[in-house]
């Protein structure tokens, strides 16, 4: 059975991190990342605070916050960092169970989407398009600034930005394009869709009916509440009649694909 902490234990993210990882039969040590508040102390899952002696025999530790300060000084397992602006260490790979790496931090969930592509449409040539996210990517923090700028806009007042760094409430926000794919944040708590044009004037793409494992073909374009509400990916596809063009939209949630899903697999956990 492995061991494993979870920094951060407090927060949305932390409590979905642990509930997660007791589901796969891992002894979880729920740590906090700082002074809680009176909700967070109420909840059901009781966060301990962080100290080296506590961590020194565990496996693993997942920083669902950023670490305390010398917390992992002298700490010889491994560190997947799940945080949203997380750049020490080592990308996460793809595909397959963890390397010989010490610490790695996961990759944006429409990475792992992008991967999907090939087991949906039959030569879907070149790709470009939008990825309307959500503010789930940025855990409690999304979430709470993204209600409390809501309330401010609807007040009359002016919303702050502060932790977030824009404004979320009521705005779309394109940001400088990645490649052929543009990140546009959105106003919405959960759910995020992925917008694909696909263009291949040499052969005739076609769509693959049997779909990945863990991805649902739907009759619509699906909605963030659809891909909220669910666990798999949700597919929808729209081939014109030539079969050279064709728009692929797919509907996720973010962290399920983004950061569980990655975390079951790098640590080859087994239900």
């Amino acid at each position: 059975m492995l061991k494993i902490a979870v920094v951060g234990a407090q927060d949305i993210l932390g409590q979905e991190l642990v509930r997660t990882l007791e589901a796969h039969h891992c002894s979880v040590l729920p740590l906090a990342s700082g002074p809680l508040t009176k909700e967070q102390e109420e909840n059901d899952i009781v966060a301990f605070a962080p100290t080296p002696e506590l961590i020194k025999d565990y496996d693993a530790i997942i920083l669902a916050q950023p670490e305390p300060k010398g917390l992992l000084d002298k700490f010889s397992g491994r560190v997947l960092d799940v945080t949203s602006d997380a750049s020490r260490g080592t990308p996460a790979p793809l595909v397959g169970a963890w390397g010989t790496e010490n610490r790695l931090f996961v990759r944006p969930a429409v990475e792992q989407i992008l991967l999907l592509l090939p087991g949906l449409i039959e030569n879907f040539g070149t790709v470009s398009g939008v990825y309307l996210r959500s503010v789930s990517h940025r855990g409690e923090t999304g979430l709470m600034e993204l209600h409390q700028q809501s309330v401010a806009v609807l007040q009359g007042e002016e919303p702050g930005t502060a932790p977030l760094g824009y404004r979320a409430a009521f705005e779309l926000v394109p940001q400088k394009p990645k490649g052929r794919i543009t990140d546009i944040f959105t106003p919405t708590f959960h759910g995020d869709i992925l917008v694909l044009n696909l263009i291949n004037p040499d052969k005739l793409m076609s769509k693959i009916t049997n779909a990945p494992d863990q991805v649902v073909w739907v009759d619509t374009p699906p909605t963030s509440r659809d891909a909220s509400t669910r666990s798999e990916a949700l597919a929808y596809a729209d081939l014109d009649s030539s079969g050279h063009y064709a728009t692929l939209i797919i509907g996720f949630d973010a962290i399920l694909w983004g950061v569980l899903r990655p975390m079951i697999r790098l640590l080859s956990l087994k239900v």
